[in-house]
């Protein structure tokens, strides 16, 4: 029997630091290689993927840009290009287990990845395979909050979910406040009024003008990305 799912066609946004897991930086191949078998068994329910890929695991652009005192541009697309690095990692990856996958970039670097043309992400998405979004926007001053949203719109995704560390969105770190309060669903103007830092506002905006929901959840729990799919309340729900 056929599993009733919740979504359709998703867009799961990654951070770099959850591909580094308990490291200082760079990438942890067990990371990687859960997160691949977790996306294959949904791929397997009939769910259109797509990623959308920071690059704080190696660079990121606002804290670099102050460390060397350099243009927020260029400290921003340092970070696109370390976006790129991410995505190749997790492409490699996923098609060791025979999962299909195209990284598209927002920046063109033809030896290395497809330029990113909706049409043709469409087209692969419609063929069943995951694709991969990288140098977020293309543009500096945008994070890879926004290219997910942006993204998310543009292949008529069903929701996007944001992978964390933790089981949902608090109201406080819970790692530091131990009576940290989990909120299961929060509306998205309550994001920006009491200012939860699990997107940034102008990825927000753009969901809440779009009615896109989000789902915040702990990536590091197997079988949470399937039970998700499968309409099971799993961390925080902005909607």
């Amino acid at each position: 029997m056929k599993k009733k799912l919740a979504y359709k066609r998703i867009v799961l946004k990654l951070s770099g630091e959850a591909l580094q897991g308990e490291h200082s930086h760079g990438i942890d191949p067990r990371i990687l290689n859960s997160l691949a078998q977790q996306i294959k068994r949904v791929k397997k329910l009939g769910v259109d993927i797509a990623l959308v890929v920071g690059g704080g695991n190696i660079f990121r652009g606002q804290s670099g840009t102050a460390a060397f005192g350099m243009e927020r541009a260029i400290g921003d697309y340092m970070g696109m290009l370390a976006t790129v690095i991410n995505g190749l990692a997790l492409q490699e990856t996923l098609e060791k287990i025979d999962v299909p996958t195209r990284v598209m970039t927002a920046i063109e670097m033809h030896q290395i990845a497809e330029p990113y043309i909706r049409r043709r992400a469409m087209s692969h998405l419609g063929k069943g395979i995951v694709v991969i979004f990288v140098a977020g926007t293309g543009n500096p001053y945008f994070t890879t909050d926004t290219a997910a949203a942006l993204r998310a719109m543009e292949i008529g995704a069903d929701v996007i979910l944001k992978a964390t560390k933790v089981d949902g969105v608090y109201s406080a770190d819970p790692h530091k406040v131990k009576n940290a309060k989990k909120y299961n669903q929060l509306k998205y103007i309550e994001i920006l009024k009491r200012r939860l830092k699990i997107m940034d506002a102008t990825a927000i905006s753009l969901c809440m003008d779009n009615r896109l929901p989000i789902v915040v959840f702990n990536l590091r729990k197997e079988g949470n990305l399937e039970r998700i799919i499968l309409g099971e309340k799993i961390g925080t729900t902005v909607s």
